[in-house]
């Protein structure tokens, strides 16, 4: 059971925050202040970090992330931030973050992106899994980007190929929306485009032949899952 430290110093947002995630599984222990939060990383061995980038007195989110990277502690840090402007962003990832969520945001998107996290930190480089992706009878090969589905060979186009493995990293999780176009387009989701949609469509009518099983869900207000069938 993932044992989560949260650094959030709004006593509301942090309740709601360890109340979501012990109602998902985890295991966690709350702090509201920078130096608390390193003193519980440093002595303790948690499996993931929730950090609020504007934490008062001292040491803010970013003197959290350099402490801990410089210590070498490389537990993967999910910042929480009201600060949404690109270069915000920037700072938080290079400061040593590896991922930024908005405030406001859904408490089944913090979730699903730490259930990303633990799984993506806990696979070791060079492992058969990074070579070759299988959900069911849906296969794709990393090395050679083939894909098929049991017998039959599936040709994508880049950005299908890109959102099918991701959702495939992801299998039986939901992955949002806003997750999907940060993973495949590299930048900020924007309300008003339909692109997702269009491509999420265009890869179901290539995954799901005739005869066969739906694999990719749409997950009402939420996003999308993929699971196998099988």
């Amino acid at each position: 059971m993932p044992h989560v430290l949260v650094i959030e110093d709004d006593v509301t947002t942090a309740s709601e925050i360890e109340a979501a995630l012990q109602d998902h599984g985890f295991v966690v222990t709350c702090v509201d202040n920078g130096r608390e939060g390193l003193l519980q990383a440093f002595s303790d061995n948690f499996d993931l970090i929730v950090l609020d980038r504007m934490l008062p007195g001292s040491v803010d989110g970013l003197g959290v992330l350099t402490a801990l990277r410089a210590a070498n502690i490389a537990t993967p840090v999910l910042i929480l931030s009201a600060l949404s402007a690109l270069d915000e962003r920037v700072r938080g990832l290079r400061a040593g973050g590896d991922d930024y969520l908005t405030k406001p945001f859904e408490f089944v998107e913090l979730t699903a992106r730490l259930d990303a996290l633990s799984r993506r930190h806990s696979v070791p480089a060079g492992t058969d899994r990074e070579s070759r992706l299988k959900v069911g009878k849906l296969e794709v090969d990393l090395l050679k980007r083939s894909v098929r589905r049991g017998e039959r060979i599936i040709e994508l186009l880049p950005r299908e190929y890109a959102l099918l493995e991701h959702l495939m990293r992801n299998a039986d999780q939901v992955v949002t929306r806003t997750m999907l176009f940060e993973a495949v387009w590299n930048y900020s989701f924007d309300e008003r485009t339909n692109v997702i949609e269009v491509h999420i469509g265009r890869l179901r009518r290539k995954i799901d032949g005739e005869d066969e099983e739906p694999m990719i869900h749409t997950v009402r207000g939420a996003g999308y899952v993929l699971r196998s069938p099988e």
